[in-house]
């Protein structure tokens, strides 16, 4: 079992809809572990839950030196004022000075996605592995970026942050013949679509992000992209059957895949174009920083079909004749985040 120390260590996931704190002893063990929810459009209330969380676990197991808390968002490199937080009542603020002085010790504040990635490389799904790489595919999209674990944030503090790239627009694949025309033994999503050939983008391109671009990859790859990206391919499949376009334009994402592994060829479809875009996404991960493992979090994550396509997608795109790079799930679910801001 790892030891990062040797005192207990307090950890808080500061999440939109519930804030998470766990205590852990030196070699990890859960000690402590509550949920309450998140008063998300008020500051001053996250402020008291989470300092009446870290107080409570301090009753239990005595000082820390300090308290991990996991945010969305982060705080400016210069100002210590959060920034790029999807809970909009953060942003501008000083939370860490706020937290520490109501809590009544020093706080060290992460990214909740660089949480998640350190917690599963420190004794999750890649402890075994030198460079880690956790992605958080979920209501949003984001990813960190772990050595040695150790985090690595950037000058920015945004290093990891993958999900605000533009989303990749290249064919689904590379088994076009000279002629254009489909290699018989391939597989290609496209081909079902109409007839259309290699050469389109990946779909329905246009997808506002709320950090004010455009077909971030968040956009195509969080649950609600997923959804957005099935309708589409029932609408250009199924363009005479309005009443059963209407019923599978409101499945979720585990709905599809349940959809897909009981025969649905559309939903079956819908799991290879995003598998695609997703492996494609990756690449350009494993392109930049070639990490041993990729460990994959967040709800859209428990659809286990999704690793095996992605596995077999990726050497479409990877810059090598061979592709190594684990990816896998994460170990400890959804309790990574609070795990990592422990950790930190």
């Amino acid at each position: 079992m790892y030891s990062r120390g040797n005192k207990p260590r307090i950890g808080i996931d500061l999440g939109g809809t519930k804030t998470e704190v766990i205590a852990l002893s030196a070699q990890g063990e859960t000690l402590l572990r509550k949920r309450a929810p998140t008063p998300s459009h008020s500051y001053q209330n996250i402020i008291r839950t989470v300092a009446d969380l870290a107080c409570e676990a301090r009753a239990l197991i005595g000082p820390v030196t300090h308290v991990g808390i996991g945010v969305p968002g982060a705080p400016d490199q210069d100002s210590g004022r959060m920034k790029n937080a999807n809970t909009t009542c953060l942003i501008g603020q000083p939370l860490a000075a706020d937290l520490a002085s109501a809590i009544g010790c020093p706080v060290k504040l992460e990214n909740d996605a660089n949480c998640f990635a350190l917690s599963e490389a420190i004794d999750g799904a890649a402890r075994k592995h030198r460079v880690v790489f956790g992605v958080i595919l979920g209501t949003g999209v984001g990813g960190g970026w772990v050595v040695n674990r150790e985090l690595h944030s950037g000058i920015h503090h945004i290093a990891g942050e993958w999900g605000h790239n533009p989303v990749p627009i290249r064919t689904l694949s590379r088994n076009a013949q000279s002629d254009g025309s489909l290699d018989p033994q391939a597989s290609d999503v496209q081909s079902v679509l109409h007839g259309r050939l290699p050469g389109a983008p990946f779909v329905d391109l246009g997808r506002a992000c709320y950090c004010g671009l455009t077909d971030c990859i968040e956009t195509h790859l969080c649950g609600a992209g997923l959804r957005r990206t099935h309708a589409w391919v029932y609408r250009h499949s199924c363009a005479n059957q309005k009443n059963k376009l209407k019923d599978h334009e409101t499945l979720s994402g585990e709905q599809i895949a349940q959809a897909a592994q009981a025969g649905d060829s559309l939903c079956q479809h819908t799991l290879d174009l995003y598998s695609r875009q997703l492996a494609s996404a990756l690449a350009t991960v494993i392109n930049m920083i070639d990490p041993d493992a990729i460990v994959l979090g967040g709800g859209v994550s428990n659809m286990e079909s999704l690793y095996d396509r992605v596995r077999l997608a990726l050497p479409d795109y990877v810059f090598n004749d061979r592709t190594d790079t684990l990816i896998v799930k994460a170990m400890h679910g959804d309790s990574s985040g609070v795990r990592g801001a422990a950790w930190l």
